[in-house]
């Protein structure tokens, strides 16, 4: 097993220049150099990359299944959740730094695993864990990412690596020890994904990749029909299809425990009793989603699942969620709710199409200047005293 690198510590009092150190109402970092605007929030990079992005490529990205009924719950259940603010607790300058799988990061945050990263940008999944590293965050590298895991990895870290399971368990070995050696520092197994669910958008566009953006993790894995676009399906789920594994058991998961003295984190929890069984597997952490609205399209959105989840697993490990995060409200809502952090994914690769890597760095400067000013807002000197906030859901 490689020696893994220590941790980028997140500074008690961040310096000139990085992302949390903008104070409460501050912006720092919404312009690109040479002061072209971009965003006066995280959430304004979607609007901006659709304009930047062909109509094909947004739809693969903003696209959920089916009636895209899951992908409209997950906002609509964090507007839904109301967070009580506490008064004169002395706050002025809260801090956004928080503990993730045992190390310490400048914000309760991953950035999510997100696939083929060089279709909304050339420069793809190096520019945004670059971002993520200076911004102190974990970037979750995907399996189906367009960029190796070691070039990756070579942006700085931590880089947690993100593991679909392949029909070749050989496969499967090779690279969670590709992830050893690159030095990442978690690993996180998807397993709501036996099947790809039905992307319509992408079945309606006929959607291929490009021959410049292939799955780089996958050398001989029938990557070909990703390329082969035929009208009225989509070639990314016939690529899935042939190199996935559909009849994953918490025996496999028992496996990779094995396999890795990493921590391990299992994506794609929403039934409290499945959080049990993967506590019971060794576990470290648990992901509550519903894969972005893009599975199960009956499927309710993470946020409501989570205290039901927390609530089962108690004290055994740790919990985040994901699913609609747009903003530092959004987090602190999470926080709130009892979640260790969450993992942001659209709006990140929204600001990487929008701007490469000055994208976005203005993003994770935004998020963090968000945060803290919700922090503030809510009377809370840090995202530990967030946890401890009270919630009302419709409210």
């Amino acid at each position: 097993m490689a020696d893994l690198a220590p941790p980028r510590p997140a500074p008690a009092d961040p310096g000139p220049g990085s992302p949390a150190a903008a104070g409460p109402g501050e912006r720092a970092g919404a312009s690109a150099p040479g002061g072209v605007p971009l965003a006066a929030s995280l959430a304004d990079f979607a609007a901006l990359a659709r304009d930047v992005l062909p109509p094909e490529v947004y739809d693969f990205v903003a696209g959920g299944s089916g009636t895209e009924a899951a992908l409209a719950a997950n906002r609509a259940a964090l507007d839904r959740i109301a967070v009580l603010p506490r008064m004169l607790r002395g706050v002025d300058r809260p801090r956004t730094d928080a503990p993730l799988l045992g190390r310490p990061h400048a914000l309760p945050v991953a950035v999510a695993p997100m696939a083929y990263q060089r279709l909304v940008h050339p420069d793809g999944e190096p520019a945004l864990a670059a971002a993520a590293h200076a911004a102190g965050v974990p970037y979750v590298a995907s399996t189906l990412s367009s960029t190796t895991v070691e070039e990756i990895a070579a942006a700085g870290g931590p880089v947690w690596f993100q593991l679909y399971w392949l029909r070749d368990r050989g496969m499967v070995r090779e690279l969670v020890d590709r992830a050893h050696r690159a030095g990442c520092t978690a690993l996180m197994v998807t397993v709501d994904v036996p099947i790809l669910g039905p992307r319509l958008r992408d079945v309606r566009n006929g959607f291929a990749l490009p021959p410049e953006v292939s799955a780089a993790n996958l050398p001989g894995s029938r990557d070909d029909l990703a390329h082969a676009g035929i009208p009225g399906t989509s070639a990314v789920a016939r690529h899935t299809s042939a190199a996935f594994a559909p009849a994953l058991t918490w025996s496999d998961i028992g496996w990779l425990r094995g396999q890795t003295d990493l921590p391990l984190v299992v994506k794609g929890i929403l039934d409290p009793r499945d959080a049990v069984l993967a506590a019971d597997a060794g576990a470290d952490a648990v992901v509550v989603s519903n894969h972005g609205g893009r599975q199960l399209d009956a499927a309710p959105a993470a946020v409501t699942m989570l205290p039901e989840v927390l609530t089962a697993v108690g004290d055994r490990c740790e919990v985040l969620v994901d699913g609609a995060i747009s903003g530092g409200v959004d987090v602190l809502r999470a926080l709130a709710l009892g979640a260790s952090g969450v993992l942001v994914g659209r709006p990140l690769l929204w600001a990487l199409a929008v701007a490469g890597r000055a994208g976005a760095d203005a993003a994770f400067a935004l998020l963090a200047a968000e945060l803290r000013d919700a922090l503030t807002l809510a009377g809370c000197a840090d995202p530990a005293e967030a946890r401890d906030l009270r919630t009302i859901t419709g409210g």
